[in-house]
């Protein structure tokens, strides 16, 4: 009885491997699947539907809720994800409130006849506005939109009197040129940002570094001779919206002694420093958004130098936190 019983369930299992060893599975795994399984078994072929069948604006429709650095990684999937990847529906969900307007900053001849896509490439790269006081771009990977005052659109205390300030050439900053600080005693800088944004949540930072960069024998060599007052007392960055928004943040810049407690200190001897001042959020991407900011150290018992000044930057939080992340 034994003996029956197991030999019922060896010809059970026999079958069953006889079963699956004429069944063969091709399975092509992809970026998402570059086709679905097929079954053969035997001689016959079943067919399924891959991705290549599904229509393209269905694709549309799935890649207009995808960063933008997705969809060009998809479209190379093949002919109908290419395609759907260069609709104007799915790159115009990207665009700023405000792209017309810095598209037209730009000397294109016919901007019409461009699709939204070559749009957004082209608004990726820095576009000067105002006289060269602002450069604007968006952020390829995310479309954020990025902003950056140069020293020159600020106002500064001092700025035309040689014996205080000096503009020095530098290659480190995109407006090729810095604000040096030789001597001062009452240290203030003030700026205003007017422009269109699109709604969100942005940071502000001051671009800034202590010591001036020189050349020797073709080598880049840093001066720290001019540099003093930093460590005396703490600078202190603001920000402020038209809505009524608030930041402030207190630093040094040296540290050589004892300093206040629970005042950071931001070592920017020799580096570019970026001094994160805070943030705010834009509600109302109809509107102009006027921020205002200022960097000031106005204690007259001391005095300071040896500080270039580049720009202040205004970027999206949330890549500003990508980017801290990375580094």
């Amino acid at each position: 009885m034994k003996r029956t019983e197991q030999n019922r369930k060896n010809r059970t299992k026999q079958e069953e491997e006889g079963s699956v060893s004429n069944k063969s599975v091709v399975v092509f795994v992809g970026l998402m699947g570059a086709n679905l399984s097929r079954v053969h078994e035997g001689n016959e072929e079943r067919p399924y539907p891959g991705l290549a069948d599904i229509p393209e604006n269905c694709i549309a429709g799935i890649f207009k809720h995808l960063s933008p650095t997705d969809i060009c990684k998809l479209a190379r999937l093949n002919r109908a994800f290419k395609g759907a990847a260069s609709c104007d529906y799915v790159w115009e969900q990207k665009l700023p409130v405000c792209y017309q307007e810095l598209l037209s900053k730009l000397p294109i001849s016919k901007p019409h006849s461009l699709s939204k896509k070559e749009i957004y490439a082209l608004l990726c790269r820095p576009i000067s506005l105002d006289n060269c006081t602002m450069e604007v771009w968006m952020d390829k990977a995310t479309g954020g939109v990025c902003l950056s005052i140069p020293a020159r659109a600020m106002a500064i205390t001092g700025i035309d009197d040689h014996r205080y300030w000096r503009w020095i050439p530098c290659d480190e900053s995109r407006f090729h040129e810095v604000a040096y600080l030789q001597q001062l005693w009452w240290f203030e800088v003030d700026g205003t940002l007017k422009f269109q944004l699109p709604a969100g949540e942005y940071s502000l930072s001051f671009r800034l570094r202590l010591g001036r960069a020189s050349r020797r024998l073709g080598r880049r060599i840093y001066m720290f001779d001019q540099i003093h007052g930093w460590d005396l007392r703490p600078v202190r960055f603001s920000l402020s919206t038209s809505d009524g928004q608030h930041a402030v943040q207190e630093c040094y810049l040296e540290k050589t002694g004892e300093i206040e407690s629970n005042v950071p200190v931001r070592y920017a001897r020799g580096n570019w420093t970026d001094i994160h001042v805070g943030e705010f959020e834009v509600k109302n991407e109809n509107k102009l958004t006027e921020v205002k900011f200022s960097m000031t150290q106005i204690d007259c018992t001391h005095s300071k130098g040896g500080l270039c000044l580049d720009s202040v930057s205004i970027i999206p939080s949330k890549l500003r936190k990508e980017t801290m992340k990375a580094l």
